[in-house]
């Protein structure tokens, strides 16, 4: 009997976090406004699934604006 009711508030307990979230995400969607305009970052390679449920967002490497001085850095601490 105890491991059905630990087995019922494990199920309790991830539906009642699925429905928080699922509550936090239409409450926000609320307040985004008519003329609110994407970051440019939100918009790099948006793509909808095959099945069309979700959107998702694989946003693009940007160059690391540190390149050359860790080049310079690793140039001079291994002698190459």
């Amino acid at each position: 009997m105890s491991n059905a009711m630990i087995y019922a508030g494990i199920a309790i307990g991830v539906a009642a976090i699925a429905a928080a979230i699922v509550y936090g995400t239409e409450n926000q969607q609320n307040y985004i406004s008519e003329d609110a305009v994407l970051a440019p970052a939100a918009e790099q390679g948006v793509f909808t699934s095959e099945l069309g449920m979700v959107e998702l967002n694989k946003e693009q490497w940007h160059e690391d604006p540190f390149a050359d001085e860790a080049a310079a850095v690793r140039a001079a601490n291994t002698g190459g």
